[in-house]
């Protein structure tokens, strides 16, 4: 191969800052999209969750702790990708990852991707808003259950006629066993 034909090869062509834009639009776009399905199945979780709390299905409630903690450990990774995303738009836009806003994105996007973006992100919003207020409204219901079982359980501690565990979670004497090795039991329903 002679050097002329060396030299005719295509160079590789540089990115422009059109092209720039069209990826960052995808990333931007596709990170919120991501970040709404998250907050989707968060609120998914905590409205059967409080239906469970409500309704008294301990072990619905467990279970769909679970998966509040396994949609969070996702959330981790999506927020890993946001870090990234906000520093490589500050960069593009000569500022602090911490001050890349919406507005400031936007800014270097085509007006239909500007739009989609704006209008994702109020979603997004929107839809954060409405998980805080019902996981807000779950942890009140929650408490209330448990301040009621506690109560109950003081209640029958200091009822000297139950036989069973003081406040402290310690079997009382007489709980122990009578003479005769019979234990009283205690049934309740709540």
């Amino acid at each position: 191969m002679s050097a002329l034909a060396a030299d005719t090869r295509t160079p590789t062509p540089t990115p422009t800052a059109a092209a720039l834009d069209d990826t960052l639009e995808q990333q931007v776009l596709a990170h919120l999209h991501a970040q709404i399905a998250s907050v989707q199945r968060l609120l998914e979780i905590v409205l059967e969750q409080g239906a469970a709390i409500r309704s008294r299905e301990v072990h619905e409630v467990v279970r769909l702790a679970g998966l509040l903690h396994g949609e969070l450990v996702r959330r981790e990774q999506i927020e890993r990708e946001r870090a990234v995303l906000l520093q490589s738009a500050g960069a593009r836009l000569g500022v602090e990852p911490g001050q890349v806003t919406v507005t400031r994105l936007t800014a270097l996007m085509d007006p239909a991707a500007a739009l989609a973006v704006s209008e994702r992100s109020a979603r997004l919003q929107g839809l954060l808003d409405e998980l805080r207020s019902v996981h807000a409204c779950n942890r009140a219901v929650m408490r209330i259950e448990l301040s009621f079982l506690d109560h109950l359980m003081q209640s029958l501690a200091l009822d000297h006629r139950a036989n069973g565990y003081d406040v402290r979670g310690s079997v009382e004497a007489s709980a122990r066993g009578t003479a005769h090795g019979a234990l009283h039991v205690l049934d309740l329903q709540a």
